[in-house]
């Protein structure tokens, strides 16, 4: 099976901002953060590119600790339907392991987004993770699909999502739930915007695999779809559990940099 190399993924990006014209973006793993504005025609294409210095998903690391190249897509109609593409590279699957090779994480989702009443945006939407690469005989697939929900208020978010399959290659844990409160409050100094999250993975059917993760931050725009974000994250993850093939704890305390830009 062939696989896209980083370089590929990060030309894709690229090619799809300049295709789309004028465009409009932690990622994952994720839909998008924001209404895109509803062009004359009623719909719009946006498009991100990130470089961070690591990739940290619901606080466990998928890179292993080391820089990744990030970027996707979003459609969407101004009757708030949309679709969306997201990829990284990872190495969570294939650290340690030479029978799998599995360097890209491929998202892709769809939903609707719309307001319950002023000021109370709501998020529905289905989330499809997918991991190609070569994987030996018997070995449990990573890719999960996820319903998820979200609501929010003024600065904060609340998002729900439940797994309708395995959750990311542990087995039977059909119907694992994850759940994320955030926020993102204007400090009124310099333009930085105070980044705030605590999420609780459910999992189902594993011993000790359930944890609390977190997050402190801040981000500054600087224009022209122009960003940079500093966050703290920790999480209280077992590490008998979340210890990759290298011997390296998944979920301890780390520093995150990002640079974004959006078209």
């Amino acid at each position: 099976m062939s696989r896209p190399t980083l370089a590929a993924l990060a030309l894709l990006t690229l090619a799809a901002a300049q295709a789309g014209g004028a465009l409009a973006a932690d990622a994952p793993a994720t839909t998008p953060e924001t209404e895109a504005p509803a062009e004359a025609s009623g719909q719009a294409l946006t498009a991100n590119l990130t470089l961070a210095s690591q990739y940290r998903y619901r606080g466990l690391m998928q890179s292993n600790g080391k820089p990744a190249v990030q970027g996707g897509f979003d459609f969407t109609h101004a009757s708030g339907f949309y679709l969306g593409n997201w990829n990284s590279s990872i190495s969570w699957l294939n650290d340690g392991n030479d029978a799998v090779s599995a360097p890209v994480e491929m998202d892709f989702y769809g939903g609707y987004k719309g307001q319950l009443a002023p000021n109370v945006p709501v998020d529905l939407g289905v989330l499809q993770y997918y991991y190609p690469g070569d994987y030996p005989s018997g070995y449990t697939s990573p890719d999960t699909t996820e319903l998820y929900a979200g609501i929010g208020y003024g600065p904060l978010t609340f998002k729900y999502s439940i797994a309708l399959t395995n959750l990311f290659g542990f087995a039977d844990s059909k119907y694992s739930q994850y759940f994320d409160l955030s926020g993102n409050l204007d400090t009124g100094v310099w333009g930085l915007i105070l980044n705030a999250h605590v999420g609780r993975q459910a999992m189902r059917n594993v011993d000790d695999g359930s944890y609390t993760d977190w997050k402190l931050g801040v981000t500054k725009d600087f224009g022209q779809g122009l960003s940079v974000s500093l966050a703290y994250l920790d999480t209280n993850a077992d590490r008998a559990v979340y210890t990759n093939t290298r011997g390296r704890d998944m979920g301890r305390a780390t520093g995150l940099l990002s640079l974004t830009k959006t078209f």
